[in-house]
């Protein structure tokens, strides 16, 4: 890494009460820039969703609370975040963007617009497939799921070897991969059926699952998460390494590209780059055993890039005071300078949006002219 850091001072009021600081490769900048991207990138630790994004040839993060987020899905104008015990969704009203401060720099204004009560579930990776409808990972019950506006939740899937649902992570049922719009490949720490039963195993109990053949495409893996496919390959992170991987499907083998230097968790693709990211852990905590922490004395907190042809690792950002855990990382494409509002936002009092066909029936007052003196 010959890249110089750079410190960044996150003074907004309403972070305050936390240490929110973190270094960055100049590079990243131009990076984000270039692929016209930004990122959203989800603590549960902190309670915070993240946008990373440009400004001004520099990287701005930008903290938004939420309650214990992980699953971030995005499809066209939508962000849809898991949380505790919900799924909230966001809708980008860009009429609004000239509301905010400092207007020019926004090119998204994402509101929330719809929150589905789940219970505590454990939700980990979400996607949209080409169905419309919103999948994701019921870790709690150990199956896949979808979104259902009459129940907390609607069953679709679970591995084969699950006998029967139940609110007992019996396998650590955790990443989501999406082919031609469609669930197709996921990640658990077991291959048991009791509850919590993974635990014995963590260290090398995990699994690659084809969804739809429910054929297991690899065993004894290290803490996998987070299957995509990408560029013709099915890419995964095995977190107890901190390798970045994809399965060979030729030999039916494991072939690791690259480690990056904590427990790697939540990854997205574009072009030849791969956006990690990347954990602490701490030796207290329920992944503790695990080769990483034999391996690694200091661990990083925060997103690195790798250039998946050669596995080198070309920027990075590293979170350096109380975000110590990253779940998700979404790329956010032709949007740069996004903002997402809270809940209770004074903004959104005064924000009415309508069908665009019930426009024509606003009334619009206009101003009347002064009256004029005749005399």
């Amino acid at each position: 890494m010959t890249e110089s850091e750079n410190t960044i001072d996150n003074s907004e009021a309403e972070v305050k009460e936390k240490d929110l600081s973190s270094v960055y490769t100049t590079n990243l900048a131009s990076i984000l820039k270039q692929f016209k991207i930004s990122l959203a990138v989800s603590t549960y630790q902190s309670g915070k969703l993240i946008l990373i994004r440009e400004d001004d040839n520099a990287v701005n993060t930008h903290f938004r609370n939420f309650n214990r987020p992980m699953g971030v899905a995005v499809k066209g104008n939508q962000i849809s975040i898991g949380c505790f015990n919900s799924v909230v969704s966001y809708y980008n009203i860009p009429a609004l963007m000239p509301r905010l401060d400092a207007p020019e720099k926004y090119d998204a204004c994402y509101v929330p617009r719809k929150t589905q009560e789940t219970g505590a579930i454990d939700i980990h990776e979400m996607a949209w497939g080409s169905d419309n409808k919103l999948w994701f990972v019921n870790t709690k019950f150990s199956c896949l799921c979808t979104i259902d506006s009459e129940y907390s939740f609607r069953p679709e899937w679970r591995p084969g070897y699950i006998s029967s649902l139940g609110p007992e992570d019996r396998c650590h049922l955790n990443g989501l991969g999406m082919k031609d719009g469609k669930p197709k490949f996921v990640t658990a720490l077991g291959e048991v059926d009791e509850p919590e039963e993974w635990r014995k195993n963590k260290r090398n109990g995990g699994l690659l699952i084809d969804v739809e053949t429910d054929k297991i495409l690899l065993r004894n893996l290290s803490m996998p998460h987070s299957p995509r496919w990408y560029d013709n390959k099915i890419w995964f992170l095995e977190s107890g390494y901190g390798a970045l991987s994809y399965f060979d499907t030729v030999a039916l083998k494991k072939v690791e590209v690259t480690r990056v230097p904590g427990f790697c968790r939540g990854v997205d693709f574009i072009g030849n780059l791969a956006f990690v990211g990347l954990s602490q852990v701490r030796e207290t905590a329920v992944f503790a055993d695990f080769p990483l922490l034999e391996e690694l004395e200091e661990r990083i907190c925060g997103v690195y890039v790798v250039d998946i042809r050669d596995g080198k690792i070309v920027a990075f950002i590293k979170f350096e005071g109380d975000v110590e855990e990253i779940f998700a990382v979404q790329i956010l494409h032709n949007t740069q300078f996004p903002e997402i509002m809270e809940f209770g936002d004074e903004l959104l009092d005064n924000c009415y949006i309508i069908p665009d066909e019930s426009l024509k029936d606003v009334l619009v007052k206009q101003q009347r002219p002064e009256k004029v003196d005749d005399k």
